[in-house]
């Protein structure tokens, strides 16, 4: 059953919340402080969580450090790449940007309505288990593997594109002169150079999607639409920091590769070779 955490000190809200999702038949765990929560992400019962929805404004504590601590926690396990949802009663641009780059998947301004919160749940579920770009990617993948393998026969190319299965899941690879890219959608971990890049839910699928088309310039526009199913092009300009954070994560690995390129006035393109 979908296992949905609600911190939240408005009682009317909460309320309207838990009969909204227990109409789609999830569990609806209610915690009215901030104090409440880390404890419970220590239980077992938070094991079973599918997304977090976290008020910005407690009254003992501030929802943005909360969702940071939760990101940034390693004794919470399990729980570092789990969807988090913003309630904000503040409408400034600037806080809601600030709640995006603090580890937050989305946000809802107040008031909102019950079902528009449920229907931002669904699409980060869905891009989260990203099965129809999953099946495109393989496809894709595998056809290029062909190609090319017939091309290193007769030119040496190095570079190449490879789909191959597990036992429990399939795992995404990507090969370039760069290094071994490695996808794994059953725990969403993305490794580089054997190590695994510990990445936010934004910026791995930013990184998916600079990966799935190399070379290719993504405007900041296009690459918010393909980590968000609403778009707010006053938003666009986040995805400069999810960017620096993400070279971050891959200097960490080699610094002496720089793989992400930026075209100014354009966007971006990963260009592996």
């Amino acid at each position: 059953m979908t296992h949905i955490l609600l911190v939240e000190d408005d009682p009317a809200i909460a309320m309207s919340l838990k009969v909204t999702c227990k109409r789609e038949g999830w569990q609806i765990t209610w915690l009215d402080n901030a104090s409440s929560v880390l404890p419970m992400l220590h239980s077992e019962q938070a094991q079973t969580l599918s997304a977090i929805i976290l008020d910005v404004g407690l009254p003992d504590g501030d929802g943005l450090n909360l969702c940071q601590q939760i990101r940034h926690t390693p004794d919470i396990k399990g729980l570092k790449d789990i969807p988090v949802v913003f309630l904000t009663a503040r409408s400034d641009e600037e806080d809601r940007i600030l709640g995006l780059e603090m580890g937050g998947d989305d946000y809802c301004a107040k008031p909102f309505s019950p079902r528009e919160l449920v229907a931002r749940l669904k699409a980060i579920w869905r891009r989260e288990q990203l099965p129809a770009q999953q099946s495109s990617i393989m496809r894709s993948a595998t056809s290029l593997a062909s190609v090319i393998h017939q091309t290193e026969q007769t030119n040496n190319t190095t570079a190449s594109h490879t789909a191959m299965s597990t036992h429990s899941s399939q795992i995404l690879t990507f090969e370039y002169h760069s290094g071994i890219w490695r996808y794994n959608p059953l725990n969403y971990s993305l490794v580089w150079q054997d190590q695994k890049l510990d990445l936010s839910n934004t910026e791995r699928k930013l990184l998916l999607t600079l990966l799935q088309a190399p070379n290719q310039v993504f405007s900041r526009q296009q690459l918010l639409s393909s980590v968000s199913d609403y778009p707010d092009h006053r938003l666009a300009r986040t995805i400069d920091s999810h960017i620096k954070s993400i070279r971050k994560q891959l200097a960490g690995v080699n610094p002496s590769i720089d793989i992400i390129h930026t075209h100014r006035g354009l966007g971006y393109a990963l260009c592996p070779a």
